[in-house]
């Protein structure tokens, strides 16, 4: 059981923050829960390039879990309003319907994991909304360090 997760966005980071900010975890993975990320517009954070550099440069492993990504339709409305209340229900109703709770794989968060997608801060993004999903249902004395 983790005591601890964090979460990272990449966006406006430079390869060595955001390198540098995970090489200071007791974090043995990286999950990413992107629902893009094989894109250029990833750059340094592009799946296989990204895999490859967590393992080099830090000694890491790499999962992509797209359960826990927000689906197209959710993406798409929030970009036309930027209502981050309706993207919040509309994600915790999605995880709901994906059942995450009942069929993810928990071990893959032990002993220590970082939560990873695009967006900067972590106050209006998904990742936040996955943390806490986590810490309910499964480790209520859960501590979610966003970096």
């Amino acid at each position: 059981m983790p005591d601890r997760l964090y979460t990272i966005g990449f966006r406006g980071k430079t390869a060595e923050a955001f390198f540098e900010a995970l090489r200071v975890t007791d974090a043995a993975r990286v999950i990413d829960i992107r629902s893009g990320n094989t894109s250029q517009l990833a750059g340094f954070t592009k799946r296989d390039d990204l895999r490859y550099f967590l393992q080099v440069i830090l000694g890491i492993g790499y999962l992509y879990v797209p359960d826990l990504a927000p689906s197209q339709e959710i993406l798409r409305r929030y970009r036309e309003d930027h209502d981050w209340e309706a993207y919040r229900e509309g994600f915790m109703q999605l995880l709901s319907d994906r059942k995450v709770t009942q069929t993810l794989d928990v071990t893959v968060f032990e002993p220590c994991s970082v939560l990873l997608c695009s967006e900067a801060d972590a106050t209006q993004c998904h990742r936040s909304l996955v943390a806490e999903h986590l810490r309910h249902a499964f480790w209520p004395n859960l501590q979610i360090v966003h970096l």
